[in-house]
């Protein structure tokens, strides 16, 4: 596959992909922990559908990205060779999993993301990343759905069900702001008709979850001064312990293959 793209925006777009493919890895490897350990059968198929999703829309991004780069490297390169700060996923989908309710709404938020960048995408003058998005918008809106459900299923249910949901809200909606911090390489790359600029999502995300939330009976927190950097490479103490466990069969056998 050939990529046709200025020398001077070259890094900006491999940076690009690699925050979304990162968060899609990241977030995929973290609800395969949920496998045989979900609340009922059915969600434990569903959860590990989902993360099949994510890793497989993480496998087009990160192969695209590495072809862009011209290093070499390929998927499972830059998937389990590269260490913790250089990967490019945001801080929210690296957390622990915590209960079930804070799983579906940690899924909910990032899917609603995930839909709008996607689809302003699609237009992309990068045909491979166009199509990968086109391709991958089907299963996210399905995956949003599924997850909107949850929510509202357990923030308009029971009180435990309903205080569960709402620890979760308070916790995970102060890393959404990361996700709409301008960045120079964003406008560049919008400018030149390749990306979406991620900060110019936060309306038509915020209309998106918003009603989910309010029929959820579930209250948005006010703002803080917060702002986590997992975007930029700079991660909290979960990321190394997950990416150990992720990346320990190539790390201990370089180079194996099946």
């Amino acid at each position: 596959m050939s990529v046709a793209i200025a020398d001077d925006l070259r890094a900006a777009h491999v940076d690009y992909l690699l925050r979304l493919g990162d968060s899609a890895l990241i977030l995929g490897q973290r609800l395969s922990e949920w496998c045989g350990h979900a609340p009922v059968l059915e969600e434990d198929l569903a959860l590990a559908n989902v993360a099949l999703d994510l890793i497989g829309q993480a496998r087009l991004l990160l192969s695209h990205a590495g072809v862009l780069e011209g290093h070499g490297r390929d998927e499972d390169q830059l998937a389990f060779l590269r260490a913790e700060r250089e990967f490019r996923n945001v801080t929210m989908v690296e957390l622990p999993n915590g209960d079930f309710a804070r799983t579906v709404l940690r899924n909910f938020l990032f899917t609603a993301f995930q839909r709008e960048v996607m689809t302003g995408l699609q237009g992309s003058a990068d045909a491979a990343l166009a199509a990968i998005t086109v391709k991958s918008l089907k299963e996210t809106r399905y995956n949003l759905e599924h997850a909107a459900g949850w929510v509202v299923r357990l923030g308009d249910g029971t009180d435990e069900s309903h205080a569960r949901i709402q620890r979760a809200v308070d916790e995970l909606w102060p890393y959404t702001e990361e996700w709409f911090a301008p960045d120079a390489g964003d406008e560049a790359l919008a400018g030149a008709g390749i990306a979406l600029c991620w900060s110019n999502t936060r309306g038509a995300w915020t209309d998106a979850v918003t009603p989910v939330l309010e029929a959820a009976t579930l209250v948005i927190p006010a703002g803080t001064a917060f702002r986590s950097t997992g975007r930029l490479g700079v991660h909290g103490e979960h990321l190394g312990p997950l990416l150990s466990e992720m990346q320990v069969l190539q790390r201990t056998y370089p180079g194996a293959t099946w």
